[in-house]
């Protein structure tokens, strides 16, 4: 493995810092997430139009970039530095693979060149909480019960006149309030021959009802989507195994997830550095102690082996090998705990300001609590690891 970076990847990550930086301040946060969709409108088409950033790991043939995990992961890693609210997570790490691998030549054709433009955004709709099982993050669900097991509900999908028509409810779904197209995990074939497939569902179709939650973190907005006898185009056919490809797609979301943690637990750390260089107490700096450079320090040697495994798991991802199934939980794991070590850390050392609605310290803390609800907790992707890896299974079995 060579870990150095190309050139063009860090071109990636200095240009869309500096656009970050220009275009996604603290204000600028507050107020695209303040807005109906959560994110700005037109930071999103400068991400797509002047970096192609949706459609980095996208081939040449569909529109994209033709880069790989990788360096999806290092533009995760920019977005989660600015926390900046945009589609990336949503559209391109969620919902552009699966596409891309279960989709037929049409469906290829006339959505990926869209995506990777920016000109259509996409959101993976798996019912209940239950998408860390349905990406085999936190557990490995190999007949797909999370999605309703073919009882009352969940989301159910059956043949309709000229096509499919899904039922049911989805309460949190990443952007789902704004895509334009959703990809909804549904049952069909009833109970005792059930099966999950992957459904498109447009942004007009009659029967769909959105509307955006309140999520304990703002900066990653999510919706309840309400399907009622709602017109479906299958996903790929229904030789398909959806279940196959979302496990698959676990190892790309874990990466980008541990990239985007880490870029947001440097960020919050730097400012915690450079504010108790600056902020005096005693006659002194408070940067000065001893007993808050120890905290400091441990706080740095923990991000900087989280973004190590997050470098490794979207290198395993881009590259799988024999072993490396275990990366991405692990990464995810270990960036979660960084993430919320550093922003605890920047709250608390700030001092009076730290834990007030004014101060952006809150809103890393909440990224971190908010992606291990989702994606977690971070003892449970630990344990998926270590039975992905045979660790507690006794030899000879």
């Amino acid at each position: 493995m060579d870990a150095r970076f190309t050139g063009e990847q860090d071109e990636i990550r200095r240009t869309l810092r500096d656009l970050l930086d220009k275009r996604c301040g603290p204000q600028e946060l507050r107020a695209a997430v303040d807005t109906p969709a959560g994110h700005d409108r037109a930071l999103w088409t400068a991400l797509a139009g002047h970096l192609g950033l949706p459609g980095l790991a996208l081939p040449e043939t569909c529109g994209g970039v033709g880069g790989t995990v990788t360096e999806l992961a290092l533009a995760c890693e920019e977005t989660g530095r600015a926390l900046a609210p945009t589609p990336l997570l949503a559209t391109a790490v969620l919902a552009a693979p699966l596409l891309l691998a279960l989709g037929t030549g049409a469906q290829c054709a006339g959505l990926l060149p869209r995506i990777a433009s920016g000109d259509l955004t996409a959101a993976l709709a798996v019912p209940g909480p239950a998408l860390a099982t349905a990406l085999a993050l936190t557990g490995h669900d190999r007949r797909g019960r999370w999605a309703g097991g073919g009882r009352a509900g969940g989301v159910q999908a059956r043949r309709a006149e000229g096509g499919w028509q899904v039922y049911g409810q989805v309460d949190q779904v990443l952007d789902g309030h704004s895509a334009e197209l959703l990809l909804v995990a549904a049952h069909t074939g009833g109970f005792a021959r059930s099966r999950v497939l992957l459904f498109l569902v447009r942004e007009d179709a009659p029967g769909l009802t959105r509307v955006r939650q309140t999520a304990l973190d703002a900066t990653r907005p999510q919706g309840r989507i309400q399907l009622r006898d709602t017109p479906a185009e299958l996903l790929g056919d229904e030789a398909a195994d959806a279940l196959a490809a979302l496990a698959r797609l676990g190892d790309t979301a874990a990466a980008c997830l541990a990239a985007e943690a880490v870029g947001a637990a440097a960020r919050v750390l730097e400012r915690t550095v450079e504010y108790v260089g600056q902020r005096e107490q005693f006659g002194r700096a408070v940067g000065s102690f001893q007993a808050v450079k120890h905290r400091l320090a441990d706080a740095y040697v923990q991000v900087q082996a989280a973004r190590s495994a997050a470098y490794y798991a979207a290198w395993a991802a881009a590259a799988p090998a024999p072993g490396a199934e275990t990366a991405g939980p692990l990464a995810l794991a270990q960036a979660l705990e960084a993430l919320r070590r550093a922003a605890a850390e920047g709250i608390q050392l700030h001092g009076g300001i730290g834990f007030t609605w004014e101060h952006e310290a809150h809103l890393y803390f909440k990224r971190a609590a908010g992606d291990e609800l989702l994606f977690g907790p971070v003892h449970r992707l630990r344990a998926q690891a270590a039975d992905a890896a045979h660790v507690f299974e006794e030899a000879g079995t």
